[in-house]
């Protein structure tokens, strides 16, 4: 289930709201210019299997494929993939590390999880938001949030990506260590 926690940036150890309620978590990310939502299927999709070699990406695609459209439409947005990680992944631990620390992007961030989970963490105005991601969340990070991403040690995740820039995922890292005093994803 879904969940977000809001810390003082200054202390991980306070936490000043969580809730699992997932029309609270897109008005409180919506304060700070950060868009969720949720996702369904047209198409049933299977469970995908943790120890499997991967994930069919043009099967992914065609489930959310009216979706996808409208939000790629409606943002300009002009490519789109599908990633997927998880526990036996021989580069796992390099890959998590790509994304541990405090970055930005020059384009919105947009994920969509179709299976498993991770952990978005935004500092915005004095405040960490901590948004637990997993199957059907939809969230949008708007260009220059500053944030950073956890899959966990024993990464499990599906994602539809969408991108304005062709190239793909392209960070800014900040320099900041914020992000190595807050907790880290636990699935």
């Amino acid at each position: 289930m879904s969940r977000l926690r809001i810390y003082p940036d200054t202390d991980p150890n306070t936490v000043l709201l969580e809730t699992r309620n997932p029309e609270f978590i897109a008005r409180e990310l919506h304060s700070i210019g950060v868009k969720f939502s949720r996702w369904h299927s047209a198409v049933p999709l299977s469970e995908f299997d943790p120890n499997a070699p991967g994930v069919d990406p043009s099967a992914v695609l065609q489930a959310f494929d009216g979706d996808i459209k409208a939000l790629m439409a409606s943002g300009g947005y002009q490519s789109v993939d599908v990633v997927s990680l998880f526990p036996n992944h021989p580069d796992r631990a390099t890959l998590r590390q790509k994304f541990l620390n405090e970055h930005t992007h020059a384009e919105d961030e947009i994920r969509f999880f179709v299976a498993g989970g991770g952990l978005f963490t935004i500092h915005h105005s004095a405040k960490v938001f901590e948004v637990e991601c997993v199957r059907n969340d939809l969230i949008n990070l708007p260009a220059g949030t500053q944030h950073w991403f956890d899959m966990g040690e024993q990464p499990f995740f599906v994602a539809i990506r969408i991108f304005t820039n062709p190239a793909g995922w392209v960070a800014n890292f900040t320099g900041s260590e914020i992000a190595q005093q807050f907790p880290r994803y636990v699935a």
